[in-house]
């Protein structure tokens, strides 16, 4: 008797079906079994599915293909992540063409509270090498780095995920037979222990240029921001920033010189409010919500902060009021504060707390 498992790769293996597609079949017939076992009656009333879509669902018939992949990930002890699995990265589950399956070798895990995603150029300077290293070296361990495993930045922030304890997963645009590019092949082995490697990709299938505009999707999807270190005005880290954009993520660039052609995708998507500026390893954990923000305050600016979560809005009365300050010494914090970026001032002379500030 065939597993759901078989039926979920067999699924995937209709060439017609995009994930859209299988998305709208999925809500509508909850397994893959329930759909390739489907009328085509029942299939047509799908949105998306006409009589040339489904009686190729139902006329399907590739068996040897799915049992050599089903023994491939169970020979090689890779997971399968089906979309509906609680397993599968949720934060892909708000993208509307996220990945109908994936196949997940590794320890990491895939939802964890904070992740992000690294791309850039495949010819880094200097520079592009040491924002890495002082950012990945300043997040908390607890932080999953994800990047394409591509030569260049790629490389260089798997590498210095590893260095620095952090978990790193690679997303692939192939199978999980093969590594590429080949130079990464160690790399790879080393990541299994400290992270994982992640595809989309039955086994078998090979690099191929469309292959990496969807690998950059999953990249920009199941992180919560991305961060662009280099990149020229064209490639991939550009289209996977466009991705990241699109799915209502943070989208983070490191500025360089404007001489510099490795800088000018970066400088285009700041100039265009694509993407917040980099500075420091904390604003990106203070813009991420990622770490304590009260550290550095003192003991009045916490209290205020302690008062200011009761409520959305308040006025300068009821700061007053609820603070027992004078209205000197409530200025005075309001603007220390203000210069903080703790709070933020609204029109009428009212005031609210940042949003990374109610949880602390």
């Amino acid at each position: 008797m065939r597993s759901e498992v078989w039926y979920n790769i067999a699924f995937t293996c209709i060439p017609s079906l995009g994930p859209i597609t299988r998305k709208a079949l999925i809500d509508e017939f909850k397994t893959s079994s329930n759909i390739l076992s489907a009328s085509i009656k029942a299939l047509m009333k799908v949105k998306g599915v006409g009589e040339k879509m489904a009686y190729e669902i139902v006329q399907w018939n590739n068996p040897d293909k799915v049992d050599a992949e089903f023994a491939f990930i169970q020979q090689h002890q890779i997971k399968p992540l089906f979309i509906t699995d609680k397993d599968y990265p949720q934060k892909l589950l708000e993208c509307p063409d996220a990945p109908t399956l994936l196949f997940y070798k590794g320890n990491a895990q895939l939802n964890c509270t904070k992740i992000l995603s690294i791309v850039g150029t495949r010819m880094p300077t200097p520079y592009g090498l040491y924002v890495i290293e002082e950012c990945l070296k300043t997040l908390p361990k607890d932080v999953l780095i994800v990047s394409g495993l591509a030569l260049g930045i790629d490389t260089i922030a798997h590498q210095t995920a590893l260095q620095y304890g952090l978990p790193t997963v690679g997303v692939l645009a192939h199978g999980l037979d093969e590594i590429y590019p080949p130079p990464n092949k160690n790399l790879a082995k080393r990541m299994l222990h400290q992270g994982g490697l992640l595809t989309e990709f039955n086994c078998k299938t090979i690099p191929e240029k469309y292959n990496f505009p969807k690998r950059n999707r999953v990249v920009a999807g199941m992180a919560d921001a991305t961060l662009v270190v280099e990149t020229a005005l064209k490639g991939g880290s550009m289209i996977s920033a466009d991705f990241a954009s699109q799915y209502h993520r943070e989208v983070i660039a490191v500025p360089g010189k404007i001489t510099d052609q490795r800088s000018r995708g970066c400088l285009k998507l700041i100039q265009e409010n694509k993407a917040s500026i980099f500075t420091s390893p904390n604003e990106l954990m203070k813009q991420l919500n990622w770490i304590n923000t009260t550290a550095d305050l003192s003991t009045a600016q916490k209290e205020m902060i302690r008062l200011m979560q009761q409520q959305e809005i308040f006025s300068i009365d009821e700061l007053l009021s609820i603070s027992g300050l004078s209205i000197g010494s409530l200025y005075t914090l309001i603007l220390e504060l203000s210069t903080q970026q703790v709070i933020q001032e609204l029109p009428c002379e009212k005031f609210t707390l940042m949003p990374a500030y109610y949880s602390i």
